[in-house]
């Protein structure tokens, strides 16, 4: 057919549904991805399920996340999903193998198929021509099981990239330049598909820098070309039969179009605390740093290392600066070693982290309060980094290897002037140094079958949950502001991420880094009401952030509007999404109002407007909702699980 390669990938794997904008779709997914911080509810689910053995293509199960071990509760997670993935025929990639995004980008991304992913950075592998997409756990156990990945049809936004990249900016640079233009909304119900004749200088990895933060967008995804970047890039992971070109046609029309002159654009950063306030480099130069960090999936390539390598060779960080680096993959640390780049950074005193994502899930690497934090990853959502007062600004390694010698954020390129300095020449090997023994196939499925996941005493059940009542009075135990994050929801960190299989124990975390008492209060009060601004549940896929509001009682979500992935969490697990029909009507909800909805089930199955009633202002509230019938049979069932037992039977 004649379109986008987005359309062709779409047209490709359409099983429900017509492609049109704003329509609910379901796609036959090919591979999926799991981590070990949502993979072990993943697990659970597919317990419930009731699922013999994974029926796509290839499900790949990775541990990246939790590595920190300080007591026994990661490696009991570990082995449970270890066990998990050999019950229900996953690969499995042990721990320190490295992060899934790029490792699976490595060894198992290929071109024209799709991919779900219990991740938002999911969307990486549409850097090879994969339609790639971050969703909650549940619905990864659907696809694991052989069902369609629904969504509603995004639309294509064309950016045509024209011209190459100058010296001392790079891809990050790229994408940062995005987040300025458009912030953290602004690829809401939209795919992003890069084309133009600048793709031309961009490798693989450099477009996985790209898809990677497409997220940070809102983005349902981002695609490129499977062109000879590509081919390259397989050839040297030794998988060259795995390339298959896919291209958009000439004649191709995008929803939207934009263009970005590539020679245009400088250094950039993002400042505390979003990935969209994002400003020119030389415009808070002089900023004092107190921590450095290289790594995480938003800059995972070789060449990230390597520049950041050639710019310290020979030269010291500043005394204030810890310079942290987090390799990527074994893969990628074996070809850094070889390239004598490890120890140009060791040299520089750069302290060598573990491969995983790590600091970037505030596992490890906290800053010290009030301090910067100047960081190659995806997010500065505020405390993600596991300090709560923490100062997270995000850039490119250029930028970043440029401030560690300095100690203040400094451009790249005022750094080149004042030493001398020539951009880099980077020869990457030809062959990568590809490891596959630390990837784990799974075991026939007659061996399979008689397995036993390994489940240590931090790992519950999934908790009951009962159907939506038909009428719901409740107080609204929270007022919350615009681009809420899955973060403050259900926080990262090195306290709260060892209990993400044991729900009623990472329910005492829920919202407190919005109100400490919140879980104390939810408890206290049963079945309540949160309201919430614009983009509500923005950035991480994790259901946590669903799963442990509902449990603590939260029934009723009412805000301006909702980020993609979240809102189909809170469907999967029984949490009626509304939206203000107009946004000034939450002016007037206060913690404490009370709030009565009725007649539901009529209302729900009738059409999208309902009614909310305000008790304490005597008014009424005009609300509608944005499921699709499908959903609206899952939030009437109490979730997703419940709807699939109910209906079986």
């Amino acid at each position: 057919m004649s379109g986008t390669v987005a359309e062709k990938l779409i047209a490709d794997h359409l099983v429900d549904g017509e492609a049109t904008p704003g329509t609910e779709i379901g796609i036959r997914v090919d591979q999926t991805l799991t981590q070990d911080a949502t993979g072990t509810l993943v697990m659970q689910e597919l317990a419930a399920l009731g699922l013999d053995r994974a029926r796509t293509e290839r499900s790949v199960q990775y541990v990246d996340h939790n590595l920190l071990q300080a007591d026994e509760r990661n490696a009991e997670d570990h082995e449970f999903l270890r066990t998990a993935a050999q019950r229900f025929g996953l690969w499995y990639s042990r721990p320190g193998n490295g992060v899934s995004h790029p490792t699976h980008m490595q060894r198992f991304g290929v071109p024209g198929k799709t991919l779900a992913g219990s991740d938002s950075h999911t969307c990486a592998a549409g850097s090879l021509g994969m339609l790639a997409i971050g969703v909650g756990g549940l619905d990864v156990a659907r696809a694991i099981a052989g069902e369609p990945l629904y969504l509603r049809m995004p639309r294509i936004w064309g950016v045509e990239l024209t011209g190459e990249l100058p010296p001392w900016v790079s891809a990050k640079d790229v994408i940062l330049e995005l987040l300025r233009r458009h912030g953290v909304a602004g690829g809401v119900h939209r795919i992003i598909e890069y084309h133009g004749p600048g793709l031309a200088g961009l490798t693989a990895m450099d477009r996985h820098v790209l898809a990677n933060m497409g997220a940070e967008l809102g983005a349902t995804t981002t695609v490129f070309p499977a062109d000879d970047a590509v081919r390259a890039f397989l050839r040297a992971e030794d998988r060259a039969d795995d390339f298959t070109p896919i291209a958009a046609d000439p004649d191709a029309r995008y929803d939207i179009d934009e263009r970005i002159d590539l020679s245009t654009v400088e250094p950039l950063v993002a400042r505390p605390s979003s990935p969209g306030d994002v400003v020119p480099v030389r415009e808070v130069a002089g900023t004092p740093v107190g921590q450095v960090v290289l790594g995480s999936s938003a800059n995972p390539g070789l060449r990230d290392y390597a520049v950041a390598g050639a710019i310290v060779a020979g030269r010291r960080i500043a005394d204030t600066v810890s310079f942290d680096v987090n390799p990527t993959s074994r893969e990628i640390l074996v070809d850094l070693t070889r390239m004598g780049v490890v120890a140009r950074l060791i040299q520089a005193g750069a302290r060598l982290h573990q491969t995983g994502c790590l600091g970037c899930i505030g596992m490890g690497q906290a800053p010290a309060a009030g301090t910067n934090s100047l960081r190659t990853f995806p997010r500065n959502f505020p405390g993600r980094s596991g300090t709560p007062d923490d100062r997270v600004w995000l850039c490119s390694p250029e930028t970043a290897a440029a401030s560690a010698l300095t100690g203040t954020i400094t451009d790249p390129r005022e750094l080149a002037d004042r030493l001398g300095l020539a951009y880099p020449e980077l020869t990457p090997p030809e062959h990568a140094s590809v490891d596959t023994g630390m990837v784990v196939a799974p075991p026939p499925r007659a061996e399979a079958l008689a397995i036993e996941p390994v489940r240590g005493p931090n790992i519950s059940e999934l908790p009951e949950l009962d159907p939506l009542p038909d009428t719901i009075e409740a107080p609204v135990l929270l007022v919350l502001g615009d681009d809420v994050s899955t973060d403050e929801v259900s926080p990262a960190g090195a306290a709260a991420l060892p209990y993400r299989s044991n729900i009623p124990k990472l329910a005492d975390f829920t919202f407190t880094r919005l109100d400490p008492d919140y879980p104390r209060r939810a408890r206290e009060t049963g079945t309540h009401v949160v309201v919430a601004g614009a983009n509500y549940g923005q950035g991480s896929s994790r259901e946590h952030a669903a799963i442990t509001p509902r449990y603590l009682g939260m029934r009723v979500v009412l805000a301006r509007s909702y980020a993609r992935i979240h809102a189909q969490n809170l469907a999967n697990f029984g949490v009626l999404a509304l939206e203000f029909a107009e946004p000034g009507d939450a002016a007037g909800i206060r913690v404490g109002t009370t709030l009565r909805l009725t007649g539901l089930r009529a209302a729900l199955g009738a059409g999208d407007t309902l009614t909310v009633h305000d008790l304490d202002a005597g008014r009424d509230i005009p609300v509608r909702h944005r499921l699709s019938p499908r959903q609206v049979r899952m939030v009437l069932a109490g979730g997703l699980i419940p709807l699939l037992r109910n209906e079986s039977g």
